[in-house]
């Protein structure tokens, strides 16, 4: 990869076990959590009685020069040296979509090898230190256990919390401070010992290591339950049927091979896939943002053993299964696999169908992570809501799900829900009053031109539900009522010349139509194509050094409405040339985090956000080959 990733993913399995190097060289920075706060984890490799780091910092210890770094989808691999030998180190989190054993595990790997340099034999030793940060929130005032174990094929250690009160809060800027973290490693000669590094416990493991023979460690946590869904506690999919997280362990170690295999091909194929249809850059953005979306994500299994895909708002205000954080991230679940976005509704349809719903439109989101009991954002305020909004993403979201799996029986177990939040946009979408979009960051606005193309998308999915269960009349009526409001649309949303402008209200603006993208994907032609290039064409004379400014109203832009506007145009040459500043902004930003998806044009820095999910909307073009 020829991108510099402004944070490179190591262990990548959910919101609370995520770790990652804020640097390029891997051991010029302590390793952090997702939120940047330390999770120190560190590898050192120690060559006839020197020791080194291989990744994390200490400052007092030598470094191994790195060589070389390469991320694809699955995997992060660095090689290092120094006079004596080449290491090189793999991490792999094997998080395949359609996989739910390998989604679901909490297990990540870590492949070490090393080759002689100087051609001579030499005295090496692998060694792993993790401290009690990965399964602490705060450090102080909490007392940590520590216990040496083995199973099987596998010897190391595991460390949790002395106080174990799981799902005892939820939150934006939080770890996990229940459950347990296990270091364990596939060696046959495994040390393992409690220790003291960072003023913290730690856990340590070293093994005695040969020439050109891996040595494999394993990362995981059991986080005992996962997810809150309306007051009971859930357990992960990898454990329905009662599995041991050290039978987990031990069973992902025997797996390593065949398991790396998979992910290598499994990269090897997005990467192609994404350059076919939108060049080496965007392979390399697609390659870079596959394991932070799913690893903003939970994977449970309600009571009648159905699928939850749980969401968390990472930095954005650590809402559970936010509907407009849904919406955006859809393109890369249907093209791997839609059943994750039927988990994603799941919770949404269930609370709108309950007393504890009062409004006639959709709900923002079920809860706060990893509590999924019901709405907090704004208190139920119905300022805070996003009528329009949300009525349009579910109405999207089921025809999307209908069109991947070729029958829409998920929808006709909602119809009900979906046909009322139809009549919403039916009487309020042609021109939305004062209210929040997704881009809710930038507050309130009336008479919202792309807010409108919501509506106009929803109503249009719903007549392709409708079509699909054989009801021609009600199909019929929603396609009329898509077409007579994307007509209304053209005559008051344009400019003399024809550009659209942010709002119906106020003439010779702009902004980003990214919802119109659907009636490209779904070939329903209520815009032309002339429009549409004409649209981007006058993007283009707003471009900063980093791309295309949401609207008029700053130089700030979503990553994933860029990509989604890009994908809208009739050539490949048009969306590389979009898409361009999006990688540069990656590849030159002074924000080190996990990829932002609201940066500045101009300096390229974050805004906010960091590690949404919402980064699955990059693979939209993708979604239009396929």
């Amino acid at each position: 990869m020829k991108l510099r990733a402004p944070c490179v993913p190591l262990i990548t399995i959910d919101p609370y076990f995520s770790v990652w190097s804020k640097d390029s060289v891997l051991n010029y920075s302590s390793a952090v959590h997702w939120t940047g706060k330390d999770n120190h984890i560190m590898g050192t490799v120690t060559v006839d009685g020197k020791e080194y780091t291989f990744f994390g910092y200490n400052r007092d210890l030598y470094k191994l020069n790195q060589v070389s770094l390469d991320i694809d989808a699955l995997s992060t691999t660095a090689v290092m040296e120094n006079d004596e030998i080449t290491l090189k180190a793999v991490f792999t989190s094997p998080v395949i979509a359609d996989d739910y054993k390998l989604l679901t595990r909490p297990v990540s790997y870590l492949s070490v090898s090393y080759s002689s340099k100087d051609g001579r034999p030499h005295d090496v030793k692998i060694g792993i230190r993790a401290s009690e940060e990965l399964c602490l929130n705060e450090t102080s005032g909490h007392d940590v256990t520590t216990e040496v174990v083995s199973f099987g094929s596998v010897k190391g250690m595991k460390i949790g919390n002395v106080e174990q009160k799981p799902l005892n809060k939820c939150g934006d800027d939080l770890r996990i401070d229940w459950g347990y973290f296990y270091l364990m490693s596939a060696g046959k000669d495994t040390q393992a010992c409690e220790g003291s590094e960072w003023g913290q416990t730690t856990i340590n493991i070293c093994n005695n290591a040969e020439e050109n023979e891996a040595l494999l460690y394993l990362f995981a946590y059991d986080d005992i339950e996962s997810i809150e869904y309306f007051g009971k506690h859930l357990k992960s999919w990898w454990n329905k049927d009662g599995q041991t997280i050290l039978e987990a362990i031990d069973e992902a170690a025997a797996e390593y091979d065949a398991v790396k295999k998979k992910c290598d091909e499994f990269s090897q194929k997005l990467f192609a896939d994404a350059e076919k249809a939108g060049g080496e850059k965007y392979a390399e953005l697609l390659s870079l943002a596959y394991r932070q979306v799913i690893a903003g994500h939970k994977l449970v299994l309600d009571e009648n053993g159905e699928i939850l895909y749980i969401s968390k708002e990472c930095f954005s205000n650590g809402c559970a299964a936010t509907v407009d954080v849904s919406y955006p991230s859809i393109p890369m679940f249907l093209i791997y696999n839609p059943e994750l976005v039927k988990g994603m509704m799941r919770p949404v349809f269930r609370y709108a169908k309950s007393d504890a719903w009062i409004f006639d439109f959709a709900p923002h989101d079920v809860g706060c992570y990893p509590l999924v009991n019901g709405q907090v954002y704004g208190d139920n305020a119905l300022k805070w809501q996003m009528p329009v909004e949300e009525c349009g993403n579910m109405l999207v979201m089921a025809a999307n799900v209908a069109i991947a799996e070729g029958n829409a029986d998920f929808a006709k177990k909602n119809i009900e829900l979906l046909k009322k939040w139809c009549s919403y946009l039916i009487e309020y979408g042609a021109d939305p009053g004062h209210q929040l979009c997704t881009d809710d960051f930038a507050g309130h606005l009336a008479h919202n031109c792309n807010l409108s193309l919501k509506a106009v998308m929803g109503l249009r999915g719903m007549s392709i539900i409708q079509e699909m269960l054989g009801e021609k009349e009600q199909a019929d009526f929603y396609r009329a009522e898509a077409e007579k409001m994307a007509e209304n649309w053209m005559n008051t949303a344009l400019n003399p010349d024809g550009t659209s402008n942010l709002a119906f209200d106020r003439p010779n603006t702009y902004s980003m139509k990214y919802n119109m993208v659907w009636d490209k994907v779904w070939g329903t032609k209520l815009f032309t194509q002339e429009f549409m290039d004409a649209e981007i064409a006058d993007n283009m004379k707003h471009f900063n050094k980093y791309g295309m400014p949401l609207d008029i109203r700053a130089d700030y832009t979503k990553s994933d409405w860029l990509v989604w506007v890009a994908s809208m145009a009739s050539s490949k040459e048009v969306f590389e040339r979009y898409v361009a500043p999006l990688w540069d902004a990656y590849n030159e930003s002074d924000s080190r985090v996990p990829m932002t998806d609201w940066y500045d044009t101009k300096s390229g820095k974050t805004v906010s956000f960091q590690h949404r999910t919402v980064q699955g909307g990059l693979f939209m073009r993708m979604l239009m080959d396929k």
